[in-house]
């Protein structure tokens, strides 16, 4: 039986054994369809396969012949699903590189960013603080004001109020439990083109008591001539009263009033980091509790304020410790002005909120107002102002007398804003 196609001879098998073999070929070679990877092998003598249609039906090929088409098309150039690249079906083409970065556009934008930060900051830093002012004294009672001259000018009071302080605060600060409010020390800040003055009106000067309106009644009281001791003008109807009293005395309008407590000067000076001083002695006190030695050193809140309330330790008593008291504000203020301060918020904010939580102004006192006075304060401690005691030229029935005509000659300079040459004790 004859297992090969129709039409097809023992001498056109093929070549794959040869002609003339003796051997028979396997059947898996009979019945399995050729593959052609290559060119098709030239031709020339020997058997050939039959033409199609002759009975064989047409092998299919891999290739072409071509290196096209077939299931081997694109195969050996990795394209195993038709597509460039073999990316697979409607891959991407080539990859295009990461464009350079607009630098000008970063910068734009970061520098944009960030003053918008600094605004917003800076403006809700402002509210807040301004909120915090306490406006507490009104001016406009204050009755037979002096007139208006060139420059601005601050009462600046130190009280001994003891109001919001607990137990153990009273005396660890040495302040007693005293009710009521009193005045441990008065200065004037004059600022002006020719630099800060700053003038300490010592607590027992001897003064009148003008006529004033109550600042709780609004009721008139006649000046009687009277003359008490300057903190008693404080003690008898606050702060419009001592104002009304200054004011009467000197000639001079007071544009500005600034009061602190005991306990928040304390927290303020402990805020800032404390407050480097040069005590130019040994100091003791009992009743102030100070205790210090002569030399440079840092003081925190409790040894502040024991520094600026000693007076029994001082030779000159109330003399000296105005000029302490003006030696440590003006330290105060520049400790306060300085960049560690001012650009370090973990600093800032707790001086700030020191500050203003204990200052009480008038009502019509802002915030830039307060910033030209610490500036002030500032000048003074760095030689740029000029700070005294108001002249005194003896005593009369243990208060301290003013010299008139230096006070005269003091209140002229500075309602002209004219550079100070009158000295002080």
């Amino acid at each position: 039986m004859n297992d090969w196609p129709e039409g097809w001879s023992g001498d056109n098998r093929g070549g794959g054994y040869g002609r003339g073999s003796a051997s028979a070929r396997p059947e898996s070679a009979r019945v399995m369809r050729q593959v052609r990877r290559g060119a098709p092998p030239p031709s020339g003598p020997g058997p050939s396969a039959p033409p199609h249609g002759a009975g064989v039906p047409q092998q299919p090929s891999y290739v072409d012949g071509q290196g096209h088409g077939g299931y081997d098309s694109g195969y050996n150039t990795g394209q195993v699903y038709g597509s460039p690249g073999g990316r697979g079906p409607a891959g991407p083409g080539p990859r295009q590189g990461r464009p350079a970065p607009d630098w000008r556009r970063r910068i734009k934008w970061t520098a944009i960013t960030v003053v918008t930060a600094l605004v917003v900051t800076t403006v809700g830093t402002y509210f807040w603080a301004d909120s915090k002012l306490n406006r507490e004294v009104d001016l406009s009672k204050v009755i037979e004001r002096p007139g208006a001259g060139e420059g601005t000018n601050y009462l600046i009071v130190g009280s001994d109020s003891r109001e919001g302080m607990t137990d153990e605060q009273k005396k660890d600060l040495h302040t007693g439990s005293a009710e009521g409010k009193r005045t441990d020390s008065m200065m004037i800040l004059h600022t002006g083109d020719n630099g800060a003055t700053l003038i300490s009106l010592p607590r027992d000067s001897d003064v009148e008591i003008p006529s004033f309106v109550g600042s709780e009644s609004g009721k008139k009281y006649e000046g009687t001539g009277r003359h008490v001791k300057l903190n008693a003008a404080y003690a008898e109807d606050g702060p419009e009263l001592l104002v009304r009293t200054v004011e009467h005395n000197t000639g001079l309008r007071l544009d500005h009033y600034v009061e602190i407590g005991f306990a928040g000067f304390a927290n303020i000076v402990d805020a800032v980091g404390g407050v480097e001083m040069d005590i130019p002695q040994d100091i003791k006190d009992p009743k102030s509790g100070a205790d210090f030695k002569k030399g440079k050193q840092t003081l925190n809140g409790e040894d502040a304020l024991a520094f600026v309330r000693t007076r029994y330790a001082l030779a000159g008593s109330d003399l000296d410790r105005t000029k302490n008291q003006q030696k440590f504000l003006s330290a105060l203020a520049n400790q306060v002005a300085t960049p560690s301060t001012v650009l370090n918020p973990f600093k800032l904010y707790p001086t700030m909120g020191a500050g203003l939580d204990s200052l009480v102004v008038d009502k019509d006192m802002g915030l830039f107002d307060l910033a030209s006075m610490f500036w002030a304060m500032k000048s003074v401690s760095g030689g740029d102002g000029t700070s005294m005691n108001m002249p005194i030229s003896g005593s009369v029935g243990g208060n301290l007398k003013w010299d008139d005509a230096k006070v005269k000659k003091l209140v002229e300079q500075l309602k002209n804003d004219e550079k100070v040459t009158v000295t002080g004790n």
